[in-house]
């Protein structure tokens, strides 16, 4: 196991009980050896990716709603708003000018 003897591996363990504690080391356990499991898994996905790259893409077709609803059905209350674009703010500006003037 990564090269490293009985005594060695008791040595660790040792330490990690004196620095950890009795009561947290069991949860430490518990959380490294979940990580390490989804490391795995996450690893085989890639793998089965690489080698089939055609048989995990989802179809898109069906994860897409069977109806569309318009924005206006899906919000009556909300009022219309107006969208000024930059060529329209000079519009504006100028026949607030033109107004002023007269």
């Amino acid at each position: 196991m990564f090269g490293l003897g009985v005594g060695e591996i008791l040595a660790i363990l040792v330490i990690a009980l004196i620095f950890i504690g009795p009561k947290k080391l069991p949860e430490l356990a518990k959380g490294l050896g979940k990580g390490f499991k989804e490391f795995q898994d996450a690893m085989k996905g890639i793998t089965n990716t690489v080698h089939n790259p055609t048989n995990n893409t989802p179809d898109i077709k069906a994860q897409e709603p069977e109806s569309k609803v318009s924005f206006e059905e899906q919000f009556p209350d909300d009022p219309p708003h107006s969208q000024n674009k930059p060529e329209d703010e000079q519009a504006i500006s100028q026949s607030k000018e033109s107004e002023s003037k007269n």
